[in-house]
């Protein structure tokens, strides 16, 4: 798993129980998911199409940093599947799963758009 973002949790990512409130840390994961996939498929028109089970297995608490980490799992026509795991640095403890996360490029029309990408691409790939 390649973690590509960290989040430092303050106040007000907190739920009542002063613990990271889990609608903010799927926000973050959305975003980062996004950004990936805009990234891979080169399209800024992505949208999360699906999320499988959301396994939620710990918590952070504020001052604790979270990192998110994604790995593709297959590469549709127009679409890009993902995994995810967040994982709390200070404590060690994985904090929330998702197994697979289905983003879609999209064109112009607003409807699916083949992509054209069957495996990843890293920056030092796309500057040779």
């Amino acid at each position: 798993m390649r973690f590509h973002t960290r989040k430092w949790v303050k106040p007000e990512d907190l739920n009542p129980n002063g613990t990271l409130f889990g609608g903010k840390l799927l926000a973050w994961i959305d975003e980062e998911l996004a950004l990936y996939s805009i990234i891979q498929l080169e399209n800024s028109r992505i949208v999360t199409k699906h999320m499988s089970e959301i396994n939620f297995r710990s918590s952070a608490r504020q001052g604790d940093i979270v990192e998110i980490g994604i790995d593709v799992v297959r590469f549709g026509n127009s679409s890009l599947a993902l995994k995810c795991e967040v994982r709390n640095i200070m404590t060690r403890d994985t904090i929330i799963t998702i197994d697979t996360i289905t983003m879609v490029s999209l064109g112009i029309d607003g409807k699916p758009k083949a992509h054209g990408k069957t495996t990843i691409e890293y920056i030092n790939d796309r500057l040779k």
